[in-house]
């Protein structure tokens, strides 16, 4: 069973607004609860860093932006991923986009409210009507009923509650989850960074997270992202307990730290898988049926490295789930613990 600190954590930030690109009140809230974890706290643009006595022992990466929508405009409402990307087309480069045409009719009836960015002060609910891809602004445009007076700018968040059962926890998970894990580690003694970035949905985090390093960074800046994966279904995903990945569609990742990771989970007794490796199997049947292939995704991780020219790499370490960028999307909690206890392994690992 999941530790109860862990689960009352995930309760109370769940709830908390982060839409993309107005993530600031949800910083506030993760501030105040790694400050209790005695974490030393430091706010930069679009990212929060939280550091224990030892901060170079280890270094952990999540997002912490969750899909929403933004007023654009008098009872319009977009997709704030690309609003904040500043996007004009669906491009299909990443897993995201190529789900976000497939999901639009899972966001219909679902609850929404209007907050403040900063303050996160609550500004009315609503409920959406229908929502669909507008085929001369390629966004995802929705409609809602209740909110007819909110002004452009404003973020729209979904309501979100999570959901326990024996087997699974469930609601928006992507990435709070993951968030939730780094701010439970310093509660067990965590001394290393955790590194909590913004705007991850619209392609920007790696962009703050870099600036970090450039700034701060030393000749070893082995970086552990954490985050959720995507599977088609509960049987897929339960085939291991966690999603290893050697590289995205950006950059191969640091092959000793993903192969420390793959050892830390064998001598643990975790399945794994490695994602990339997934994907390229699963394209080459979609080939032979004359599908079109899969992108191996556009994760944090590769992009940085990408574009750090060798000041930054590492690897990634992901909970597999499903319902992926919904109100539904799912974990199992043999992963969740799975997820947790590799953290504690790997950060007195790096302790050593």
């Amino acid at each position: 069973m999941l530790d109860n600190d862990f689960i009352d954590l995930l309760k109370t930030i769940i709830r908390q607004p982060s839409v993309v690109g107005a993530e600031h009140s949800f910083f506030r809230v993760l501030q105040r609860e790694l400050e209790e974890r005695g974490a030393k706290v430091t706010w930069y643009e679009g990212l929060l860093v939280a550091q224990g006595s030892d901060p170079f022992s280890a270094m952990f990466s999540a997002h912490i932006d969750r899909h929403g929508l933004i007023c654009t405009g008098p009872n319009e409402f977009q997709y704030a991923a690309f609003i904040s990307a500043n996007k004009t087309d669906l491009l299909n480069n990443s897993v995201s986009e190529e789900l976000m045409t497939k999901v639009t009719e899972r966001f219909k009836s679902e609850t929404v409210y209007a907050y403040e960015p900063w303050s996160g002060v609550y500004r009315g609910n609503g409920v959406i009507k229908n929502s669909y891809v507008c085929e001369y602004r390629n966004n995802l445009i929705f409609e809602i009923e209740g909110l007819e007076d909110v002004v452009a700018g404003t973020p729209i968040a979904f309501k979100d509650k999570l959901k326990i059962t024996e087997e699974r926890l469930s609601g928006q998970l992507d990435n709070v989850l993951t968030a939730a894990a780094l701010v439970h580690l310093f509660s067990q003694g965590f001394q290393g960074t955790a590194f909590f970035t913004a705007q991850e949905e619209a392609g920007k985090s790696w962009r703050y997270l870099l600036e970090w390093f450039r700034r701060f960074g030393g000749n070893t800046n082995k970086l552990f992202v954490v985050d959720t994966s995507p599977f088609p279904n509960v049987e897929t995903a339960n085939l291991q307990l966690l999603v290893l990945r050697e590289k995205d569609a950006n950059a191969h990742f640091n092959s000793s730290s993903t192969a420390m990771i793959a050892k830390l989970c064998e001598d643990n007794n975790i399945s794994y898988i490695y994602k990339d490796k997934y994907v390229e199997d699963d394209n080459a049947l979609r080939v032979s049926r004359g599908e079109p292939p899969h992108s191996l995704g556009s994760t944090e991780l590769g992009r940085i490295i990408a574009a750090s020219n060798g000041l930054v790499d590492g690897t990634t370490i992901q909970i597999p789930t499903i319902g992926y960028h919904t109100m539904q999307e799912s974990a199992s909690v043999k992963s969740v613990q799975a997820f947790l206890d590799l953290l504690q392994v790997l950060a007195k690992k790096t302790t050593e």
